[in-house]
């Protein structure tokens, strides 16, 4: 029996061996760093003068069955989990037009929905204003070991993706779905919805709607992100706006607003910016200037509004 075995052992490695990677496979290096003077109003480092660095290694190709295999992983000497060390996000692929791709994120991964859930003026809220974790924008589950299925194409400007998270507390998985819809000139409409169940007796999910238009030189988007939770007081809710210019190939300006409510706030968290982009070649030069009212969901302090404004050169290689 155990000779039977082996056999049926070597005779499965043989198989994976005929079907692996084919030699005509790619490694290749991407890149980019920044530089960025930025200020807080209410940050008592007053303005701050930082970089940022990341390397892509991606590495493709195909098997003898004809399905593309893709591995990327990334340098980032300020690593998303703030720890020691420059190993970031990285994820592995397999898959082609005709099954779809199957994806596995051991880190940095977005599920389905919260993959379509930046805002429509590009989470202006993100940049430094002291709201607390329990206030940011909140999403589905998604975590280390996120599995994102993209289906094979089905109609014309049509995209699908499914994702499945592992569960918390030896409860169940969570799943999302996102569609795309670009089958309109200048016309991008994305719906998502997610669930997070890593947690027993606790249901939240996610729903997210956008939609942008380009006609000329300008392009407007909007976007509504809706969050439910098991415990009401942690419903919330994100609406934004944003319009945007063309100049010329080169430069862009734009002008958003988002809006964070949650029930049972005596006020909602309000964020405005304008942002304008220079782009030559792999370099681009933007400035923005972006306000924030109500940043703990109360108008009773004036420290709870605060002011930004940032400079920034970054280059792609």
């Amino acid at each position: 029996m155990n000779n039977l075995k082996k056999i049926g052992l070597t005779a499965l490695a043989g198989s994976l061996v005929a079907t692996s990677v084919a030699y005509a496979g790619e490694l290749t290096a991407t890149g980019g760093a920044s530089m960025t003077m930025e200020n807080n109003s209410q940050s008592a480092a007053g303005k701050t003068i930082s970089m940022g660095n990341s390397i892509y290694l991606k590495g493709s190709g195909e098997t003898d069955g004809g399905l593309n295999v893709n591995v990327s992983f990334e340098l980032d000497q300020a690593n998303a989990d703030g720890a020691a060390g420059v190993y970031d996000n990285h994820m592995v692929s397999v898959g082609n037009d005709s099954l779809g791709t199957i994806t596995v994120h051991g880190h940095g991964g977005s599920n389905a929905a919260s993959a379509l859930d930046t805002t429509a003026a590009g989470d202006l809220w993100d940049n430094g204003f002291g709201i607390s974790k329990a206030n940011v924008p909140q999403a589905a589950a998604s975590g280390n070991g996120l599995v994102v299925y993209s289906l094979p194409t089905i109609a014309d400007g049509v995209a699908l993706n499914a994702s499945y998270a592992s569960a918390g507390e030896n409860y169940e998985g969570s799943t999302a779905f996102g569609a795309v819809y670009t089958g309109v000139e200048g016309l991008t409409v994305s719906y998502g919805q997610g669930e997070n169940a890593g947690t027993k007796n606790v249901e939240i999910d996610q729903r997210i709607m956008k939609v942008s238009y380009a006609i000329g030189s300008f392009t407007v988007g909007a976007s509504d992100n809706d969050y439910d939770h098991t415990t009401s007081t942690k419903d919330q809710g994100v609406r934004s706006y944003n319009v945007s210019y063309t100049l010329s190939d080169a430069i862009s300006l734009s002008y958003g607003e988002e809006t964070v409510d949650k029930t049972g706030a005596t006020a909602d968290i309000e964020v405005s910016g304008v942002t304008a982009s220079y782009t030559s070649g792999g370099m681009t030069v933007s400035v923005a200037t972006i306000k924030a009212d109500d940043v703990d969901h109360s108008a009773s302090a004036a420290f709870n509004d605060r002011e930004y404004w940032k400079l920034g050169l970054s280059f792609a290689f």
